[in-house]
């Protein structure tokens, strides 16, 4: 039997701490995309669904991002699943300083000018209705407006810090 720790303390919890708590939490990857005056996009292990009516999804995105000045004034927002074929892709969006629209990435303009990613499992074109500040990221909340769910293949995972599939 384990001991449980004394739940009446208020002391907070370390950044270490919940890194390492959330390393062991298998999440699906994403990459969500907004239009500027240069497309923006990053990855995403933050994506939830949380209504189906009407239809909200929401992330989480850190105001040092480079992508946040778009997503903050953004009216629609691009959210793509990744399949396990497409951990190189995953890697460029989450790697700063990359131009992470040049090729080999494959993209098109999609509904709402919305930057569309190619190849993807499944995809939504979002009108956001909310940034809820949260510490030095903020909540995006979005409506689901158009989307096509007929990608091929198997999601890929973040797990342990690192890009994984499923296994059989």
């Amino acid at each position: 039997m384990t001991a449980t720790p004394d739940l009446g303390t208020h002391r907070l919890a370390s950044p270490d701490l919940l890194r390492s708590v959330f390393r062991q939490h298998a999440a699906g990857v994403a990459v969500i995309t907004a239009r500027g005056e240069r497309p923006v996009g990053f990855t995403a292990t933050s994506l939830n669904s949380v209504a189906a009516e009407p239809p909200l999804i929401s992330f989480g995105v850190g105001v040092s991002s480079s992508s946040w000045p778009v997503v903050a004034e953004a009216e629609h927002v691009g959210v793509h699943i990744l399949g396990e074929h497409q951990a190189e892709l995953a890697a460029t969006f989450a790697r700063s300083g990359a131009d992470r629209f040049a090729p080999p990435t494959a993209w098109r303009t999609g509904p709402e000018g919305v930057p569309l990613l190619d190849g993807v499992l499944a995809w939504l074109v979002c009108r956001v209705v909310a940034r809820v500040p949260a510490a030095d990221h903020r909540l995006i909340v979005a409506q689901a407006v158009v989307g096509d769910p007929s990608g091929a293949g198997r999601p890929l995972l973040y797990h342990q810090g690192r890009f994984n599939a499923l296994r059989d």
